[in-house]
């Protein structure tokens, strides 16, 4: 499976943020979005998710066609989780189950979905206005697995978790990555490097590709580097 973004812009009044993107994601990888704080990679996936409108075309496909890409394939995780804190967990997840039961494949209940995402039975029925950031990113991200979209787009949902809750994450990112096409949006080339199988530069209103040896030699570093600098000079 693939996504094709072909001939994106997007401008905000006189201000070009995406200039004629033709960039392909591939399934079975996690490709790390970096770019410097508002380079527009929020708005590339505004633009992918039908938040605001653009100019272009985005095509999912597959062994059976190509076809334009339907937002309902798209899971999108935000920095700031939005959740109904006015539920515990349990109430919330049990609810989701409920009224999408007729979509989601492979439909387990809800203790399995609890492991899976390892939160504890005591916090299940906590309500989410009293858990913590990285835990309501944790059920902001069980959501978009049990709906299995083919696409999503984490939007640094990671930057201000702690390492424990950090490296949870990433190995759920990892453990998933197989059967979709994942785009982790970053500025911090620690994180992208550690994490993913591929890194793209949001550089001069473009995608780039990084081509890579290794994700963590300084060479490669600093090949990412003078990308991000080249573009703060233009």
């Amino acid at each position: 499976m693939k996504l094709d973004i072909v001939n994106l812009n997007k401008s905000f009044g006189e201000k070009e943020v995406l200039k004629d993107i033709n960039f392909t994601f591939e399934e079975g990888k996690i490709y790390g979005l970096l770019g410097r704080n508002g380079a527009g990679k929020t708005t590339l996936f505004n633009c992918l998710n039908g938040d605001i409108e653009c100019s272009g075309k985005f095509y999912l496909e597959d062994d059976y066609g190509k076809n334009e890409l339907n937002y309902s394939d798209i899971g999108y995780v935000v920095s700031t989780p939005i959740v109904p804190e006015f539920l515990t967990a349990k109430e919330f997840l049990e609810f989701f189950i409920d009224i999408n039961k007729d979509k989601i494949t492979d439909l387990k209940d809800s203790d399995y979905y609890f492991d899976f995402i390892k939160i504890d039975k005591e916090d299940q029925n906590k309500l989410l206005k009293d858990y913590s950031h990285g835990m309501k990113n944790k059920m902001q991200m069980l959501i978009n697995i049990i709906s299995n979209p083919k696409v999503i787009l984490l939007d640094e949902p990671l930057t201000s978790l702690d390492i424990v809750v950090q490296e949870d994450m990433k190995k759920l990112f990892k453990s998933i990555k197989k059967d979709h096409i994942i785009i982790f949006s970053t500025h911090i080339l620690e994180l992208a490097t550690d994490l993913c199988d591929e890194i793209v530069i949001l550089n001069n209103k473009e995608l780039e590709l990084i081509e890579k040896n290794n994700l963590n030699t300084k060479k490669y570093k600093d090949k990412i580097i003078k990308a991000l600098k080249d573009e703060k000079n233009d």
